[in-house]
């Protein structure tokens, strides 16, 4: 083996070291927010936010025992699929807004979409993989950003009702606006678990998974009743692109 390839051995086993240390930490931070809700640590799934992320930090996560990566794009997802085909416990998920001309591609991709805001998108999605259904979760903007994907909130039972022949709706997922400190975003989540609550009384489903929660903030989530968290940079480290 000659010199670059060593340093570039040792450099990889730097950062798989220190994405499973990282990776700990955040578990036991998971595990802690969950116990002081009261809550079994086994109920909340974490995400990784691999968007960016090279395949060898995906990989040496998953040595790790991660299993569960969001990507935001479905082409690089697809990407790192090829790349990563021989882990094959690994589960997929879409998190970032999905274009309606990309569902067929999405459809067959992804474990979990968490992004589906339309009905446009949701009838997409289920000519693409009428059976089994796509599992999805109906993306709620809750600060009325005009920036960002989602339903607005008066419209997601409508959508649910619309849809819920053409995918399986699994919950719900929100991003709150940008906010100075963490504690800004509880409100956000409590309000989407209230959404989901009352949702799945009135529809009969069971809508068991809220996706909120990211680095800055998760810890609040997952007292706020948070499924799945998404988490990158507390993870990966700062993206650099």
């Amino acid at each position: 083996m000659g010199r670059e390839a060593r340093l570039g051995k040792v450099a990889g086993m730097s950062i798989g070291n220190e994405i499973e240390r990282r990776l700990e930490i955040v578990r036991a931070r998971i595990a802690a927010a969950a116990r002081h809700a009261g809550r079994n640590p086994s109920s909340i799934r974490l995400v990784l936010a691999s968007k960016t992320q090279p395949s060898a930090a995906i990989r040496a996560a998953s040595r790790a025992g991660a299993r569960d990566f969001g990507e935001n794009y479905v082409q690089e997802a697809i990407a790192k699929r090829a790349e990563l085909a021989d882990l094959t416990e690994i589960r997929w998920h879409l998190i970032g807004h999905l274009q309606t001309n990309k569902a067929r591609a999405a459809a067959s991709a992804f474990a979990l979409i968490h992004s589906v805001d339309s009905v446009r998108l949701a009838e997409a999605l289920g000519r693409a993989q009428p059976s089994p259904r796509v599992r999805a979760l109906i993306e709620v903007n809750l600060g009325a950003e005009a920036s960002k994907s989602g339903v607005a909130p008066d419209g997601v039972a409508a959508l649910v009702d619309a849809v819920r022949d053409k995918i399986e709706i699994e919950g719900l997922m929100t991003i709150p606006p940008p906010a100075a400190g963490a504690g800004t975003t509880r409100p956000y989540f409590a309000r989407l678990r209230e959404m989901r609550d009352r949702l799945a009384v009135q529809s009969g489903l069971a809508l068991s998974e809220l996706s909120m929660g990211m680095t800055d903030d998760f810890e609040i989530a997952i007292e706020e009743g948070a499924t799945i968290v998404r988490v990158g940079r507390a993870v990966f480290g700062e993206r650099t692109a």
